[in-house]
C-alpha cells in the first residue's frame, strides 16, 4: 500500500472517531417495574424535549404520567409494562444522546440483549422498595444481576447503576448506602467496572437532570452529567478489515462512480478499507483488488469500521450477499466455535439441536456439540450443566455445517457474534460470542 493510501487510512480513522462522538446510545435495563420508562420520560420532560401536545397526551387523572412517553404499544399502555425496545432522541447543550427503553421481564430479555448489543451505555435500575434496604447485607434482584451480566458480555463500554425510587423509602440515605454496597460487591466478583452508582426518583426528578446537593448522603453528579461525561464505543479499527456484504448492486450501463462494475455495499465491521488493498472473498477464497470505495452519497474516500461502504474491485468474482471481504491476514473460516451464550428461546438448548446461525448476513446451519456449563447469576459459579433453560447464561461448542470466519467477541464485536434461530417457529434463540 503506499503512501497516499495510508494517509487517506488515517483520515478516515480521524473520521471514524469525530462521527461517533456525536451521540451517546444507551439503553436502560433491569428489572420489571424499575422505573426504566419513567426515567426516559423524566429526561425527556426536563431537558425540554417534549413538546406541550405531546405532554397533554399522556395526561392521566391530572397528572403527567411519564412512562406513556415511551410505552407506544397498546399492550404496554393496558398492562403497564414495556414489552418492546422504544427509541428516543434528544439533546442537551453538551450531547445528543438516543436511548433505547429495554422491557424487564424476563420474556422478553431477547429485546433487551438486541437493544444492549449497540450501546455505549447502559443505565441499570434499582428499585429500592423492592430489597430489604435497611439490611447490609441485601441481596439484589436476579433480573438486576441478569441484565448487569448481559450487558458486561455484550461489551456495552460504560455501565451506570442507578439507585432509584429512594424518595419512597423512610431512609433515603440509610438504602442507598447500603445498596451501593450490594452493587459494589457484586459488581467486583462479575469483573464489571461501573461508571457511577447515583441515587435517584425518577418520579420526582431528584438527582435525574440536575443534583440534589446532599440528597440520599450523595454529593456527585446528577444522572444526565454522568451521561453527558461517558465516551462512546471505539471503532474497532486495529483489527484486520472485515466487512460483511448486505447489498450487490448489479452492473449500472451509466457511467457512475462504479465504472459498470458490481458495487458491494455492507457497513465496514472491523479495520478500514481505500483503493488498492487485497481482500480475500469467503467462503470461495478467490482474492482481489479494491479499485474504488464509496460512501453511501457515492464520493469516493477511504472509510473505517462502524461506517458504511460500497466497494468496487478490480475484476470480477462470484460475491453474493452474506459473502464476507477480508483482509488476506485475517484468521481462516473454520467449522467449529465455542463461545459464551445468552439463551432467548423458550425451549431449553440441548446437545443435539440444529438451529440457523447468522453472521453477518450468512446463515448457515449450526448443531449443538455440548454444552459445557451454565453460570449462576447468584454466585456467578460456573456450574456443570447438559442444557440451558430459557434466559440463561452458559458456555456451549457448536459445529458448523459451513465454515465461516469468526474471531474472538473480546476483539470484534461483528465477526465475533452468531444469532441462533430455530428452524421450526424462526423465532430468535441465543445470542452467542465467540471466545
Amino acid at each position: 500500500m503506499d503512501a497516499s493510501t495510508s494517509d487517506e487510512l488515517r483520515q478516515a480513522v480521524a473520521q471514524a472517531g469525530d462521527d461517533h462522538a456525536a451521540a451517546l446510545r444507551f439503553i436502560t435495563c433491569g428489572s420489571v417495574d424499575d422505573g426504566k420508562s419513567t426515567l426516559i420520560g423524566r429526561l425527556l420532560v426536563d431537558s425540554q424535549a417534549v413538546l406541550q401536545d405531546q405532554l397533554a397526551g399522556v395526561q392521566r387523572a391530572g397528572a403527567t404520567d411519564l412512562a406513556l412517553l415511551t410505552d407506544g404499544l397498546t399492550a404496554e399502555r393496558e398492562q403497564g409494562i414495556t414489552i418492546d425496545v422504544a427509541y428516543r432522541y434528544f439533546a442537551t447543550p453538551g450531547r445528543k444522546f438516543i436511548i433505547g427503553d429495554a422491557p424487564g421481564h424476563e420474556q422478553y430479555t431477547r429485546n433487551m440483549v438486541t437493544a444492549a448489543s449497540s450501546a455505549d451505555a447502559a443505565v441499570v435500575l434499582v428499585d429500592a422498595t423492592k430489597l430489604r434496604w435497611a439490611d447490609a447485607g441485601l441481596a439484589l434482584l436476579s433480573q438486576t444481576r441478569r441484565h448487569s451480566l448481559l450487558a458486561h458480555l455484550l461489551r456495552v463500554p460504560s455501565i451506570v447503576f442507578a439507585v432509584n425510587k429512594l424518595d419512597a423509602v423512610d431512609d433515603p440515605a440509610l438504602a442507598f448506602r447500603h445498596i451501593a454496597g450490594a452493587l459494589a460487591a457484586f459488581a467486583e466478583a462479575a469483573g464489571i467496572q461501573p461508571r457511577a452508582v447515583v441515587p435517584i426518583s425518577a418520579l420526582q426528578g431528584y438527582n435525574v437532570v440536575r443534583p440534589a446537593a446532599g440528597w440520599a448522603g450523595y454529593g456527585g453528579p446528577s444522572l444526565l452529567q454522568v451521561l453527558e461525561s461517558l465516551p462512546v464505543t471505539a471503532a474497532e479499527t486495529d483489527e484486520a478489515f472485515a466487512f460483511p456484504v448486505q447489498w450487490v448492486e448489479k452492473f449500472s450501463g451509466s457511467a457512475d462512480t462504479s465504472q459498470g462494475r458490481r458495487v458491494f455495499w455492507g457497513r465496514v465491521a472491523t479495520g478500514s478499507v481505500a483503493p488498492g488493498q487485497q481482500v480475500r472473498v469467503m467462503p470461495s477464497g478467490q482474492t482481489a483488488v479494491v479499485a474504488q470505495v464509496i460512501d453511501a452519497v457515492r464520493r469516493p474516500r477511504a472509510i473505517a469500521a462502524g461506517h458504511s461502504a460500497g466497494i468496487v474491485l478490480d475484476r470480477e468474482v462470484d460475491v453474493s450477499r452474506g459473502d464476507w471481504l477480508l483482509a488476506p491476514e485475517a484468521p481462516e473460516a473454520v467449522r467449529e466455535v465455542a463461545g459464551t451464550i445468552a439463551w432467548l428461546d423458550d425451549e431449553p438448548l440441548v446437545a443435539g439441536r440444529a438451529y440457523w446461525a447468522l453472521h453477518g448476513h450468512r446463515w448457515v446451519k449450526a448443531k449443538v456439540r455440548r454444552v459445557v456449563h451454565q453460570l449462576d447469576i447468584h454466585t456467578l459459579a460456573e456450574q456443570e450443566a447438559t442444557q440451558l433453560e430459557p434466559n440463561a447464561i452458559g458456555r456451549v461448542e457448536l459445529v458448523l455445517q459451513e465454515p465461516l470466519a469468526t474471531r474472538p467477541f473480546a476483539r470484534a464485536r461483528l465477526p465475533g457474534s452468531l444469532v441462533l434461530v430455530d428452524t421450526a417457529s424462526h423465532r430468535t434463540s441465543g445470542a452467542l460470542l465467540v471466545r
